[in-house]
């Protein structure tokens, strides 16, 4: 392909920066499920995919609202939408999965140290008490 080429190459990239990047990319379903099935529908296929992003974007955009306005719960949402992302996006997958390696190794330090993890909840609670009733008053 020349530079003053306008035609466009369809043919897919087969670099291994584009294979690795899992931008767009589908996560890897069970075969026989309904997923599979319905991803081999193009229409339909390509509809649920949408429905699956607008879902995810949804709750991410309820976490970020929760953030500026007063109230708790402000991760869960974020979370909740990221996992509903990584069902059917490898980029988030992706990122789901180092989450997941994070709360596992913060859940075995807690049960190493009990008493030091006991005493930062305890903490982080009785200041979201405090802060919720200076909001409050």
């Amino acid at each position: 392909m020349s530079p003053t080429d306008t035609t466009f190459d369809t043919r897919p990239r087969t670099s291994d920066a584009a294979a690795d990047d899992g931008l767009g990319q589908p996560a890897q379903v069970p075969t026989g499920g309904w997923r599979e099935r319905v991803r081999s529908k193009p229409g339909i296929g390509q509809a649920y995919r949408v429905g699956v992003f607008v879902a995810g974007l949804l709750c991410i955009a309820l976490g970020f609202a929760l953030a500026v306005l007063p109230g708790p719960l402000t991760i869960p949402p974020v979370l909740l939408g990221l996992w509903i992302w990584s069902t059917e996006f490898r980029f988030a997958e992706r990122f789901f999965d180092s989450f997941k390696r994070k709360a596992q190794d913060a859940w075995i330090h807690a049960k190493a140290h009990p008493g030091s993890s006991a005493a930062i909840t305890i903490g982080g609670l009785a200041a979201a008490v405090v802060a919720m009733w200076a909001v409050a008053h």
